[in-house]
């Protein structure tokens, strides 16, 4: 099990916050795609705001011990941000060999709204 410092717990609150509010913004999205536009949509958004999510969490627990050596801590968020890229784009790859129903333009807007959301709750912080 992972030891976390008060430090480290400093900042891995507001980064596991982004993420949850990046998860909220995914299911109203995909909750409000269902309602107006059926449920095969809502769960092709579902699935890219998903994407997006574990992308996020990812990353998150990368960096979420902190590190008080710069050079480390940019390693380690560019290490991060390298994985989140790669575990998207495996989601991506994955959702368009098992998940042939798809509704892909729902998708991609389920994974945008939540990338947004992602960045746009960073400004926040």
């Amino acid at each position: 099990m992972w030891q976390v410092s008060d430090s480290s717990r400093s900042i891995a609150w507001p980064v596991f916050r982004v993420v949850a509010l990046q998860l909220t913004i995914a299911v109203l999205f995909s909750a409000t795609v269902v309602l107006f536009a059926g449920v095969e949509k809502g769960w092709s958004a579902a699935v890219g705001g998903g994407m997006a999510v574990v992308g996020s969490l990812v990353y998150a627990l990368m960096v979420m011990r902190g590190n008080d050596d710069a050079k480390k801590a940019f390693r380690t968020h560019f290490r991060a941000e390298m994985l989140k890229v790669f575990v998207t784009a495996v989601l991506f790859i994955c959702a368009l060999v098992l998940f042939k129903s798809a509704a892909w333009m729902w998708l991609i807007l389920g994974f945008v709204v939540a990338t947004l959301a992602y960045w746009l709750s960073l400004l926040k912080i």
